[in-house]
């Protein structure tokens, strides 16, 4: 403002609010080097800007296409599989998921949390989608429905032992799936015998490929929150949202 004549003393020279905006373009369009110097002095704060803009963009379009998720039913193949939680809950969480998957792993606290926070209103099944089709995780999701067939809390038990050790189910998966398979006192003649022979563990696997196929499952791990769709290790936050969605429209 000085450079354009203006000082704080003299009232004869004082420049009308409304005209600073254009004194200040001014400064700028004849000095541009200031304002880079201002943005590149506050780079943190800018960048915090644009990712909280960036942010609530994501959620206004996730929200409104969740919104449209509400609308088309969606069935899935869910009979005799092990449900963690309230078989009756108004909201169920299906994850297609694979035990090797880094995304999947890191999405399994943000559901721990889910099912924490919600208790008797959400459940939770899980479905084979390997990304290698007769893999690591293939083979771990039979053992998981094998298992099952003998002890469901124990079956979740080995679910969350083959995600903490995954490297390990990677490196010598077979050898680690019975050694887990083993510290949980199993029957491990009977698990043997349904893993390879059992025709419903068999079917079940099937029906989970054919489920992923029918709704669009390319990738892992996808959510179906209800009719909901949630793709990706999404934030809680993020994930809160979906369910209190679906929850809200199951009520």
């Amino acid at each position: 403002i000085e450079e354009a004549g203006v000082h704080s003393g003299d009232s004869a020279c004082v420049i009308p609010p409304q005209t600073i905006p254009e004194h200040i373009l001014d400064t700028i369009r004849e000095n541009p080097q200031v304002l880079l110097d201002v943005l590149r002095s506050n780079s943190i704060a800018l960048l915090d800007i644009a990712q909280e803009g960036s942010n609530k963009r994501r959620i206004s379009t996730l929200k409104e296409q969740w919104s449209k998720d509400l609308t088309i039913k969606k069935t899935f193949h869910c009979n005799d599989r092990p449900v963690y939680g309230n078989k009756n809950a108004k909201v169920r969480i299906i994850a297609f998921s694979d035990f090797t998957c880094h995304y999947c792993f890191a999405s399994k606290a943000t559901i721990e949390k889910i099912l924490t926070e919600y208790k008797d209103k959400v459940s939770f099944i899980y479905k084979s989608s390997p990304m290698v089709e007769n893999g690591p995780s293939a083979i771990a999701s039979a053992w998981f429905l094998a298992i099952a067939k003998q002890d469901q809390e124990k079956a979740w038990k080995f679910y969350n032992e083959m995600f903490e050790g995954k490297e390990m189910l990677q490196s010598d998966n077979l050898s680690f799936i019975r050694k887990t398979a083993q510290k949980l006192k199993l029957n491990m003649a009977k698990l043997e015998k349904d893993v390879k022979s059992d025709k419903k563990i068999k079917t079940m696997l099937r029906e989970d490929r054919e489920d992923g196929d029918s709704h669009g499952v390319e990738g892992t791990p996808v959510f179906f929150v209800n009719n909901l769709v949630v793709r990706g290790a999404v934030p809680y936050e993020l994930f809160k949202i979906a369910v209190d969605m679906a929850l809200k429209d199951a009520e």
